[in-house]
């Protein structure tokens, strides 16, 4: 029936952005104001969403219209809620299977990936697991979900092009479809063929594979895998062609501590003209997210990969294709939304996975040598959520800011902001600062920082208090534009003198 399908569709577009973007159903209830029941009941079709909930879902979640156009479809087909029916395969992924090993690969040849997944299942349950589910999705341009969404709906992905294929312990599996979407696919893994059925029965362990193709037209630079199940190894392998001089990083999200580069190196090694880099984990902790990025140093054309426009892109566009909110947002220019740590310590891990992510892509397109910052507000969530790197690379997390006392020496020097990064502006700013913020505990405290990293602070604290430095700047002093300044790539200068 068609309302049917319509409420299908809104729930997997809920739940796929609400996975996107790291919130459980009571992050995101709390998020929009409604309770965790009625999340819930909406996502397990027992209760129809009302309008305002899908609107405020769809800006909480950064969803890009989405949900919005998902609820308009489903509005027209009249509305149907869809009786939530347990089916086997949903309780055992919840309760009773356990990956033993997972291991992805992912090859590029220059123009296409191949994703091939492998996983140890145990049935640790008293019943035989007849079939898993799976999800296949991808997101060409990772923090811009308006141009990620215009893109897939002119260039959706197909099955045709995917070319999935199945098996278990070596029997090819056939799929049944549950949600075909523009930008994902979730699908049934059958353990059966027409040859027979192939359970995975209680006690027994089997390798299930998958494999999967996407062009590089829509696979982003990036990949992610979620713990949904107890898992005992993980491991990752990324294949490339050396020539086009990849390099890869990775960070890690858990649900007991703040976004942090991987635990376990990221091997590389070169053979046969590949560059090959692989990382592996052991008991990785339920609910962890591990995303790998990467670049292509000698590939001018990424650039035209990441920005889709014909011309050669500004500093500002190529902040805004990295996901970079841009002056003349609403949002820049607001108080952002404080955290009530320690209740809030799980959004406020997902924002700080969020704002670390940014700024590695950021730091794709330019350098930035005398560190960087950037706050939440500038990836569109508004709340009071900040980190800060110094040229070293150490990075400060900072939860609830504001400045509490200043010194009298200042001093004035040239910043840039990713929301405006077409040009640079002078501003004087204190040469130490107090800053009381809080720990992801809630645990109060007063930092003082010292020239370039109270600069680099005091910077990020104006943009959670709805200030640009353009506010900063003497009377009569403005911007020049970027081709102008000289003082790219180097740190702040500091005379001897100055304390």
């Amino acid at each position: 029936m068609p309302g049917q399908q319509a409420a299908e569709a809104f729930i997997a577009e809920l739940k796929y952005w609400r996975d996107v973007r790291g919130l459980s159903q009571s992050a995101l209830a709390s998020k929009v104001g409604y309770t965790p029941s009625y999340v819930s009941k909406v996502e397990g079709g027992q209760l129809p969403p009302s309008s305002a909930f899908a609107n405020q879902a769809d800006d909480v979640l950064r969803a890009g219209g989405a949900i919005r156009r998902a609820y308009r479809d489903l509005e027209a087909a009249g509305r149907a809620s869809i009786p939530h029916q347990p089916q086997n395969g949903e309780d055992a992924h919840a309760t009773s299977l356990i990956v033993e090993h997972e291991d992805t690969t992912l090859y590029y040849d220059g123009h296409t990936y191949r994703a091939t997944q492998r996983r140890r299942l145990f049935n640790d349950s008293p019943d035989p697991v007849t079939r898993y589910l799976i999800r296949i999705s991808v997101d060409r341009y990772p923090g811009n979900p308006e141009r990620s969404n215009q893109h897939y709906r002119e260039h959706p992905l197909t099955w045709d092009e995917i070319d999935l294929a199945a098996n278990l312990d070596g029997e090819e599996l056939i799929w049944r479809v549950k949600h075909d979407r523009d930008a994902f696919k979730e699908l049934w893994l059958l353990f059966e063929n027409e040859h027979g059925q192939y359970p995975l029965y209680p006690g027994d362990s089997a390798w299930l594979e998958y494999s999967y193709t996407v062009g590089d037209d829509k696979w982003g630079t990036w990949f992610q895998r979620a713990v949904r199940l107890p898992t005992r190894r993980m491991s990752v392998r990324l294949d490339f062609p050396a020539e086009i001089d990849p390099t890869v990083w990775g960070t890690e999200t858990t649900m007991t501590a703040e976004a942090l580069p991987f635990r376990t190196a990221i091997r590389r090694t070169d053979e046969d003209g590949r560059r090959i880099y692989s990382w592996t984990t052991d008991d990785p902790p339920l609910h962890a997210r591990y995303r790998l990025e990467w670049k292509f140093r000698a590939r001018p054309d990424q650039e035209e990969n990441l920005q889709a426009v014909e011309t050669e892109p500004t500093a500002s566009e190529r902040m805004r294709a990295v996901g970079v909110v841009q002056e003349g947002d609403p949002i820049l220019t607001k108080t952002a939304r404080p955290f009530a740590l320690p209740s809030e310590a799980e959004d406020a891990r997902r924002v700080v996975a969020e704002l670390v992510s940014a700024a590695e892509r950021a730091s794709t397109v330019h350098v930035f040598g005398k560190g960087m910052g950037i706050a939440a507000p500038q990836i569109g969530i508004d709340r009071a959520a900040a980190i800060v790197r110094s040229p070293e690379g150490e990075m400060l997390t900072l939860f609830n800011p504001r400045i509490v006392e200043e010194s009298t020496e200042t001093d004035e020097q040239y910043e840039g902001c990713l929301s405006f990064f077409d040009v640079r502006g002078k501003v004087p700013r204190p040469l130490a600062i107090s800053v009381e913020h809080q720990d992801i505990d809630g645990t109060e405290r007063i930092t003082i920082f010292e020239r370039g990293m109270a600069r680099l602070v005091a910077h990020e604290v104006d943009h959670l208090h709805g200030i640009l430095y353009r506010q900063r700047m003497r009377e009569g002093v403005n911007p020049i534009p970027v081709s102008e300044y000289r003082g790219t790539g180097s740190n702040w200068s500091y005379g001897q003198g100055a304390k």
